[in-house]
């Protein structure tokens, strides 16, 4: 049997603030199918997440097809489908370390939280020891046993996003959505935390990647969608879309390229 795709978006429109910010967008992210969503600032990206998450909800259409199908279904219980799909954001980030109305968040608590879809907060559902045993499992695959008891806020930003990472696997979800996932993080640990990502993709979790960043695009993914304005400006396999012609268009400026190692860089060109 083969699996619906990640996601299916056939004609959604978003609006806020009386403007598109995403414009009859029509898309397919397929199982299995690592995809970078790639676009300048105000693209739209953001907005394509929270889609993806029913955080934000495209317009009803009159009739036809729904606009947003998520592993085929137009009809998710939003704390379902935080079970089904792992985020990590620099959003979710800021969000963490500020802490909740319950105080500051530990590392524990934080990949504990991924099973209740709250953010740190585990008083709304009985934390079993099974789930206590497979947080444990979680924050050890990504490296981060030893940042259980600590603190969030008290941790450098690679350590947080770790632990993040964590969370977002714990409930073995069937796809991994990174949002500007890099964010504030330095070489070093920008580097792990990708390499950490480019093993979960080779695991088999399929992989959503949001960037401006273009040698974030891992060499597992092979599919690139170029998000402009709100719209698609073109969408296929990577080596079609990472090209200097191309990428010059989506930004509106002259960019070179290079491939080394099977990441491409970009830079403005003079």
């Amino acid at each position: 049997m083969i699996a619906p795709p990640v996601l299916e978006l056939q004609g959604a429109t978003v609006i806020k603030d009386d403007r598109r910010v995403l414009d009859n967008l029509t898309l397919t992210i397929r199982a299995g199918e690592h995809t970078a969503i790639v676009g300048p600032n105000g693209a739209g990206k953001s907005f394509f997440t929270r889609l993806l998450t029913h955080d934000e909800r495209a317009l009803a259409p009159l009739d036809g097809p729904a606009p947003v199908r998520v592993f085929g279904s137009d009809n998710w219980d939003v704390f379902d489908l935080r079970s089904t799909i792992g985020i990590v954001s620099a959003d979710l980030h800021q969000r963490f370390v500020a802490g909740n109305n319950e105080g500051r968040v530990s590392g524990e608590a934080a990949v504990l939280s991924g099973f209740l879809a709250t953010q740190g907060i585990l008083r709304y559902g009985a934390i079993t020891p099974e789930m206590r045993r497979r947080a444990a499992e979680s924050l050890e695959r990504m490296g981060a046993s030893h940042l259980a008891r600590r603190w969030l806020d008290a941790m450098s930003s690679g350590e947080a996003r770790r632990v993040l990472l964590a969370r977002a696997l714990v409930t073995e979800p069937k796809a991994l959505v990174l949002d500007e996932p890099t964010t504030g993080l330095d070489m070093v640990a920008r580097h792990d935390f990708m390499e950490r990502v480019r093993q979960i993709a080779r695991d088999g979790t399929t992989v959503v990647l949001v960037t401006h960043h273009i040698e974030e695009i891992i060499p597992e993914i092979g599919h690139v969608i170029l998000l402009r304005d709100g719209r698609v400006l073109a969408s296929g396999p990577k080596r079609e879309m990472l090209t200097a012609e191309r990428l010059s268009d989506l930004f509106r400026s002259p960019i070179a390229i290079e491939e080394i190692a099977g990441y491409s860089y970009a830079r403005p060109r003079a």
